[in-house]
């Protein structure tokens, strides 16, 4: 039987207790050391191809690549923008298969075959997308930081409405949305513009669909 004084230990013994255990890590060396840092760099490369504003890309990527950094980065098309990085601020918004997406959420890997456009592949100075040239007349933006993904984004809402894809403001889940302001400001809310310029968004985006606002 034992007692409890064989069990006691003072406030020293364990400090030095615990400071022992938690050294203890650091004094390992040679593969036990090495074993989690070579477990991160053996990721394999994934072999990606997609087509990007009408071209074929074929990429070697790290599986963790984003769609984001995969157009930043190994494309070199810098027009996307990446703000957030979080999927806050639409800044990043492509279309991929006719869909608008946050490509900063999105892996690249996941989109292996798939048909991606870039606000580079909507327009270019001298033959603009008419929704370009509409942000141009209605001075759709200031800094201009956010405004490839706005405009990418906007095209993606005029097909929305135009496939019937109701919103949370659509009245009636059954009948084809009609586009409105209050349509515009809720499928757009995604997309922030923090110089204020949204009225003349949503003024742009009305021209491009044949709406008087």
């Amino acid at each position: 039987m034992t007692t409890s004084d064989e069990f006691s230990i003072s406030r020293r013994g364990l400090l030095q207790a615990g400071a022992a255990s938690a050294a203890t890590p650091a004094l390992l060396s040679g593969p036990a050391a090495a074993a989690p840092a070579a477990a991160a760099r053996s990721i394999a490369p994934v072999f990606v191809a997609m087509s990007v504003n009408g071209k074929t890309q074929r990429l070697v990527l790290d599986a963790r690549t984003t769609l984001l950094d995969a157009l930043r980065e190994h494309m070199h098309l810098t027009g996307t923008k990446k703000g957030c990085d979080h999927g806050q601020c639409g800044a990043c918004t492509v279309m991929v298969d006719d869909r608008r997406i946050n490509s900063c959420l999105t892996l690249a890997v996941m989109h292996d075959g798939a048909k991606v456009t870039t606000i580079e592949g909507l327009g270019q100075p001298g033959n603009l997308h008419p929704m370009q040239a509409a942000f141009v007349k209605h001075d759709g933006y200031q800094c201009g930081y956010c405004t490839p993904g706005q405009i990418c984004s906007a095209v993606g809402v005029l097909q929305e409405i135009e496939r019937g894809i109701p919103s949370h403001v659509s009245g009636d889940l059954t009948v084809k949305p009609l586009l409105s302001v209050a349509e515009l400001r809720e499928r757009m809310s995604g997309n922030i513009c923090r110089c204020g310029a949204y009225n003349n968004i949503v003024e742009a985006i009305s021209e491009v669909g044949g709406v008087k606002v």
